[in-house]
């Protein structure tokens, strides 16, 4: 990631409390998905919650893509 981006992300992360909260729901997530990925069986549960994660944290990341897109367009 270019300097500048992290940059932007940063400032985001400081003026934008949604931007902030998106940042850190992604954080909790991709440790979550570590977390499921260490075990050495998943059971059925614990693959649909991964499923679940994924697909959140993937929501999430779609939103904060936006929101970057949008602050650099200002």
């Amino acid at each position: 990631m270019a300097e500048q981006d992290l940059s932007v992300i940063q400032q985001l992360t400081e003026e934008s409390p949604r931007f902030r909260k998106l940042h850190e729901e992604h954080v909790l997530f991709e440790k979550r998905l570590l977390e499921i990925d260490e075990r050495p069986f998943l059971s059925e549960e614990d693959d649909i919650e991964r499923k679940k994660v994924q697909k959140l944290k993937l929501a999430g990341k779609d939103e904060m893509e936006s929101l970057l897109r949008d602050f650099r367009q200002v």
